[in-house]
């Protein structure tokens, strides 16, 4: 960067900090950082654009490592990437007017250009580092969920339990079938009890993914037995239309087991002391 401007960059630090203060604040509402307080939104915009004039006039590997570190303290907050491209777009606009009228010679090409440039990285490296910690972190978390999704668990010989919870997508339904089919081979179950009893919703498509289950289990000789069907669920079942009437279904999951053990010969048998 060329050193006349970099000298009236930092010449006028204050007032450009000053003014991209007033214009950042104005479209605080607009990016969901209302639940965020105002000493560590004040705070976290000061040191966001002292960073910023740090990496006046610098190259290299270091200042992207600076705004690197920076981001992944944004990210951490929760700061929403559209946030702080506004901001980036605000302070080159705050900067550049500033300059203009504090000094005439910053009226050419050359300084625009230079400006340009010097935003235009920081940009690049913001947005690529955004990209690439929010790629990670929805990677890790698909994984644990994958872990943690639709656990097919044995609870009596030959009877195992499958408890849903949260929506059902596409995605999801294939993991459910997987871990299913899997679970029933290596339980040897005879019985499955599917609860949606955390499902919050019961439309035409999770209850054909859940049909679909049921069918898979039938093949690899197996019952399943639906449970968890609470009065407004079974309420849009039947105005959808949805024919569930190809296995038992159940109200808890309590009421299933007992159908389940009757099915396979077992009953609990009270003990008298």
């Amino acid at each position: 960067m060329n050193q006349q401007i970099r000298e009236l960059i930092h010449d006028h630090k204050s007032t450009i900090t000053d003014e991209w203060m007033k214009e950042v604040e104005k479209f605080r509402e607009d990016d969901y950082l209302q639940s965020i307080s105002d000493t560590v939104y004040q705070n976290t915009n000061s040191e966001f654009v002292d960073m910023l004039f740090k990496t006046v006039g610098q190259e290299g590997e270091g200042v992207a490592d600076s705004i690197r570190n920076y981001t992944d303290r944004l990210i951490q907050l929760g700061w929403p990437l559209n946030y702080i491209i506004r901001g980036m777009q605000e302070f080159r606009k705050v900067a550049v007017e500033t300059l203009i009228r504090h000094d005439d010679q910053t009226r050419d090409i050359e300084f625009y250009q230079e400006v340009e440039d010097w935003v235009d990285e920081i940009v690049n490296i913001l947005v690529g580092h955004y990209s690439g910690s929010w790629e990670n972190t929805v990677f890790l978390q698909k994984m644990a969920l994958k872990e943690l999704s639709a656990p097919l668990i044995p609870v009596f010989d030959n009877i195992s339990v499958m408890p849903l919870i949260g929506t059902i997508d596409t995605e999801r339904a294939k993991q459910i079938m997987e871990n299913l089919l899997t679970g029933v081979i290596e339980h040897r179950s005879q019985v499955v009890l599917i609860d949606i009893t955390g499902v919050p919703v019961v439309d035409t498509m999770v209850a054909h993914h859940i049909i679909q289950a049921s069918e898979a289990v039938r093949l690899v000789g197996a019952k399943c037995i639906l449970v968890g069907i609470r009065p407004e669920i079974a309420q849009t079942i039947v105005n959808l239309g949805i024919d569930l009437g190809k296995f038992p279904t159940k109200s808890t999951l309590k009421k299933g087991i007992e159908s389940a053990l009757e099915m396979t010969s077992h009953q609990i048998v009270e003990i008298e002391e």
